[in-house]
């Protein structure tokens, strides 16, 4: 009965184990980090702002130009998940850009921009929604905390989630194809201490 005791503990550990190495693997169910706080990650920087890793987060507060600054991933996604964690004040410009087509020319006519802005002259497109394709009313403020985006695009089928709440569900066909994804700043104080992606 001992030796039988022993064998189920035995079998018991070595479970334990391989789930264990399977969470120090990172299996993740499919995720790939592109950002997180000890890994600015691997971008392309279209435009120029004064990104900085500090403390966990990657940072900007300037540009060092005339035009919006990016940093463009450098592998292309078609359907996939985006979780991303960010920043802002209330000055702030910024988005998440998805299916770019030029990945060095980024903009809302070349890829669907997913906006941060809570002062945009037009809040109908301002943060929450999908620039010239999704209108978000009313508008939520992301300023002053940290916020969580949620983003799927799987075929024409958009969705947006911030903090939780849908701001925009929309089937649209502007943008189809692969492209990489992008993160904006344009003004204010932007940071991001995580993004993520899952490939569908």
């Amino acid at each position: 009965m001992r030796y039988g005791l022993r064998m189920v503990a035995a079998g018991l550990l070595i479970g334990a184990a391989a789930l264990y190495a399977g969470a120090a693997c990172g299996a993740d169910d499919g995720w790939v980090t592109l950002l997180d706080k000890g890994n600015k990650g691997d971008w392309n920087e279209v435009g120029k702002a004064n990104w900085e890793m500090k403390d966990g987060v990657l940072a900007a507060d300037q540009l060092q130009g005339k035009d919006p600054a990016y940093l463009v991933s450098r592998n292309a996604y078609k359907d996939f998940r985006i979780y991303a964690e960010f920043w802002v004040d209330e000055q702030a410009n910024s988005g998440i850009f998805i299916r770019c087509e030029q990945p060095e020319s980024i903009g809302a006519k070349t890829c669907y921009e997913v906006n941060i802005f809570d002062k945009r002259p037009d809040p109908s497109y301002g943060t929450g929604a999908i620039v010239d394709t999704a209108k978000v009313n009313p508008m939520p403020k992301a300023a002053g905390k940290w916020n969580t985006y949620e983003i799927s695009a799987q075929g024409p089928h958009l969705v947006v989630t911030l903090n939780g709440q849908k701001t925009a569900d929309v089937q649209d066909t502007t943008h189809l194809n692969a492209g990489p994804i992008a993160l904006q700043y344009g003004s204010g104080v932007v940071k991001f201490r995580l993004v993520k992606i899952k490939p569908l």
